[in-house]
């Protein structure tokens, strides 16, 4: 695959095309060097974290643009505790960016000409337009919404303003 990675600050050529990905198979008989992990969507992630230290990296592949199993999978490797780099690979389209960070991916890899179809700003408008999420609020990583200072609806969306009686 002619690969392009999508990242936060934008398209980059895929420093990996050549590197070697090991299987969770492979990996469980044992390794010698730290490895690349392509970790299908349907194995369970329950025994990674005895193998956190050999890893450089996990990629989980999207075989189908429907096909969601990978972000519950990646969800699910970072509550083990995993802190380094994960990496979605395949049929994910601009307008799953945002879903595929919020789940724990730090990047995606994508085929060249899904890069020329959708390009760098369409992917990259996907975290502009929703900047955070309830997790962030929730871990401080973004403070919440003020409350209007009149401690109740803004006026705009009172009673009045709609022609509705006020008691």
């Amino acid at each position: 695959m002619n690969s392009i990675i999508v990242r936060d600050d934008g398209f980059h050529e895929d420093e990996l095309s050549e590197a070697v990905f090991t299987s969770l198979e492979t990996l469980k008989t044992g390794v010698e060097v730290p490895v690349y992990l392509h970790l299908e969507n349907d194995e369970d992630p329950a025994c990674l974290p005895l193998y956190f230290c050999w890893l450089r990296l996990i990629r989980i592949p999207f075989p189908d643009f429907a096909d969601g199993r990978g972000f519950s999978l990646a969800s699910a490797i970072r509550r083990l505790g995993y802190q380094g780099c994960l990496r979605a690979r395949g049929h994910l389209i601009a307008d799953q960016y945002r879903q595929a960070r919020q789940s724990g991916f730090d990047e995606v890899e994508i085929g060249k000409g899904l890069a020329a179809r959708q390009p760098e700003r369409q992917w990259l408008v996907q975290l502009a337009n929703n900047p955070g999420s309830y997790q962030d609020r929730l871990f401080g990583k973004r403070p919440v919404p003020a409350a209007p200072k009149s401690g109740h609806l803004r006026p705009e969306l009172s009673p009045s303003s709609a022609g509705m009686p006020t008691v």
